[in-house]
């Protein structure tokens, strides 16, 4: 069984894959042009994008289209290895390595961020948590792994109204002054996407520890457990 940490890390590196193949699409179109500087907008045109100032990005690259080519190829990188391989030894390192790469070849500045907060998460997958049962009750362990599901899927809901779902409002209904939108949307994505790796380590933890937390009155402890699996 895949592990909450390991799920939690695959389903926001999806998004910031995407993301980074969207940056791309945009800095392609942009044809074949030197940019103005190190920072771009990969939809400078694009009323859609408007909201986002135009996906503002970084690239060393001093081409726009070959940018775009590379931010998509380095995006789709990402997205095998945060569903893959991302649980292998260096799977975390990798996986930040390889968002460091995505900031400078015009993926966003968004995507990287989040992938280097992945690659963090993402080097505790296959640790032992089991010491931190001694800071948490059993009961208030329970209640965040329960809550760990709710929270992953609030999560990526609201990273899906920050992009696309909050332009895609602006876009049919149109606001005048639509930055509180964007900002409320920012603040409740990352703070979902934190409570999110806390519930998803408790669920691994209580996971860990499963023979540790046995319902009163069951009449089983370490040493039942134990014994059940070696027979």
């Amino acid at each position: 069984m895949r592990s909450a940490t390991r799920v939690t890390v695959a389903s926001f590196g999806t998004l910031a894959g995407l993301a980074g193949i969207e940056h791309g699409i945009g800095e392609i179109l942009q044809g074949n042009r030197a940019p103005a500087g190190l920072v771009i907008q990969s939809w400078p045109d694009a009323e859609f994008f408007r909201i986002l100032n135009g996906e503002p990005a970084l690239t060393i690259v001093p081409n726009l289209r070959l940018t775009g080519i590379l931010a998509i190829g380095v995006s789709l990188l990402f997205l095998v290895w945060t569903t893959v391989f991302v649980q292998r030894k260096y799977g975390g390192v990798v996986l930040m390595l390889l968002s460091l790469i995505l900031l400078l070849v015009g993926g966003g500045f968004g995507p990287p961020l989040l992938g280097v907060i992945l690659g963090l998460v993402a080097t505790r997958i296959n640790a032992p948590l089991a010491r931190a049962h001694t800071v948490l009750s059993p009961d208030l362990l329970r209640w965040l792994s329960a809550l760990w599901p709710w929270s992953l899927t609030a999560g990526v809901m609201a990273w899906l109204f920050l992009m696309p779902g909050s332009l895609l409002i602006h876009a049919f209904v149109g606001m005048t002054n639509p930055d509180w939108m964007v900002t409320i949307a920012m603040l409740a994505a990352f703070s979902l996407l934190f409570t999110t790796i806390v519930t998803g380590f408790a669920r691994d933890l209580q996971r860990q520890t499963g023979a540790l937390h046995v319902r009163p009155g069951s009449g089983q402890g370490v040493g039942s457990e134990i014994s059940s699996r070696s027979s």
